[in-house]
């Protein structure tokens, strides 16, 4: 649980890490909209280079990164298989009882494994390369409209902030408990399917006593030191927009635009193999030579 990076703060000083919190949130929300046009292999793979060179000018080791593909496992498998043998259209390459493999079955578990791992990569660049504060101030300063209809919009903020924070508080106490559990002669890894369920029991309990005395000891230490949400709270550091926020700005567009021509301009013949792998990489070298 320790190898864990979503939520986490890799701090180096890269131009990434220096962009405004606001325009990293944006720009976040941005791409996570804009993956699920992506349709080909075309497509995933400029999203796949962008990621990569993001990763490169954050000064992020790429294991790190990968790393946060451990939460979303389970998740891969069990829709990758599901995928796999219940999808029943496209040409039968193998079938066995109720469980069928087809080339289009093969083609969206493939799909289906790649928008959701480059998601959560994505996503989780921007914890790795912004503090939960700065998280806190950007939160607060898109929803800053809201404040005229009277949503409480810092309180919203630095709620979202704290729960962040304590994700990787939360699992390092969970990797303690474990640690005790087992010295205590408790295993979690043996036994049948039901007995391993109730095995986790043991760690719940004293996680939920911990989460929420850590609540307790936070707001106390919030009011030990006069912490307010009032309107009139003034800032250390303000944010403001720079040129390095306009150069990703240009560089994530043309993810975008290339994306989307990829999506409704560029069509494979409906005889190309695995529904135009092979016509998409044929044509993609062929735009690269010449």
């Amino acid at each position: 649980m320790r190898d864990m990076s979503f939520g986490q703060y890799y701090p180096t000083n890269s131009p990434i890490h220096k962009l405004d919190p606001r325009a990293k949130l944006i720009f976040s929300l941005l791409f996570m909209i804009f993956i699920f046009f992506a349709k080909s292999y075309t497509a995933f793979l400029y999203v796949i280079i962008f990621l990569t060179i993001v990763t490169i000018v954050a000064k992020i080791p790429l294991k790190i990164v990968l790393k946060s593909i451990k939460l979303v496992l389970f998740l891969l498998i069990f829709t990758g298989l599901i995928n796999l043998f219940l999808y029943k259209e496209g040409t039968v390459l193998a079938q066995w009882w109720i469980f069928t493999i087809t080339d289009r079955g093969i083609d969206l578990t493939v799909k289906l494994a790649l928008r959701l791992s480059l998601l959560i990569i994505g996503t989780s660049i921007l914890t790795l390369t912004t503090t939960p504060m700065e998280l806190t101030d950007a939160i607060e300063s898109l929803l800053k409209p809201l404040k005229y209809i009277k949503v409480p919009v810092h309180d919203i903020a630095i709620t979202m902030s704290i729960a962040l924070r304590f994700i990787p508080t939360l699992l390092e106490e969970t990797d303690k408990i474990i640690a005790a559990q087992k010295a205590r002669g408790a295993s979690f890894d043996t036994g049948k399917v039901h007995e391993r369920v109730l095995s986790i029991v043991p760690i719940l309990i004293p996680l939920f006593v911990s989460s929420f005395r850590r609540a307790d000891e936070l707001a106390d230490a919030l009011d030990a030191r006069c912490y307010n949400a009032t309107k009139n709270r003034t800032k250390m550091k303000k944010l403001t927009f720079t040129y390095r926020d306009l150069v990703a700005f240009i560089i994530l567009s043309i993810l975008i635009v290339l994306i989307m021509l990829d999506c409704y301009y560029v069509k494979a013949p409906a005889e190309s193999l695995f529904f135009g792998t092979d016509y998409y990489i044929v044509n993609l070298f062929k735009s690269w030579i010449g």
